[in-house]
């Protein structure tokens, strides 16, 4: 079975745990999402699921999106995504995957889109320290020096400077599964994840958890 799924983030709350303290938690409506095509090694080179989240008119969609669609016999879905399979997997076009591909204690990894912050200086955007705050400092908020004189007379790549913050692929890992309720397509994540309500995340088995399994 495939170890992934589309969802939305919904936001944060907490629950109790057995020891009568809480945590913070966060709610995802994980699914239902349906397989649109089945890509096999024979046929793709590697094997997997693009799986469809969320519905759209047919008017908003092109003709080449509808041709896919309509091959599966499916109605348009919103957002696309693939997540690899096995080889022997019987997943085909039409079937439903739903939030209890999880359990309760499994771990997972979800990303997302973090929020955009726009223009942020470097304070803000990479954690500076700063100048001195008094009068007559004339260096609080500034970078400082950015790079050499004569020799090589150039700033380095990757040199952390202000600019564009936030909006881009975040990934948090290893986040426990609290509760999963299959009717109401919900799944709890103990933490945080990124990106604001509303926004689209991906699911996925733990890499690390994966990884320890297969020892």
């Amino acid at each position: 079975m495939v170890r992934g799924i589309l969802g939305k983030k919904l936001g944060m709350t907490r629950v109790f745990v057995d020891n009568g303290r809480w945590v913070d938690v966060t709610l995802l409506e994980a699914g239902p999402c349906t397989v649109v095509q089945r890509k096999t090694l024979e046929h793709d080179g590697y094997d997997a699921v693009q799986m469809g989240f969320g519905e759209m008119r047919e008017s908003r969609c092109r003709k080449p999106q509808l041709g896919h669609f309509s091959k599966a016999g499916l109605a348009p879905k919103r957002t696309l995504r693939e997540f690899r399979v096995e080889h022997d997997d019987p997943l085909e076009p039409g079937d439903e995957i739903r939030a209890d591909i999880f359990a309760v204690g499994d771990h997972v990894d979800v990303s997302g889109t973090s929020k955009g912050k726009g223009f942020a200086g470097v304070i803000k955007r990479h954690g500076f320290k700063g100048g001195p705050g008094a009068h007559g400092s004339n260096f609080h908020r500034a970078p400082g020096s950015i790079g050499p004189s004569a020799d090589p007379s150039r700033v380095f790549k990757g040199k952390r400077l202000p600019g564009r913050m936030g909006n881009e692929r975040v990934t948090t890992k290893n986040l426990e599964v609290m509760n999963v309720d299959r009717d109401k397509n919900l799944l709890v994540v103990r933490g945080c994840v990124p990106g604001a309500n509303g926004g689209l995340v991906e699911v996925r088995q733990s890499a690390a958890a994966a990884k320890k399994g297969a020892k």
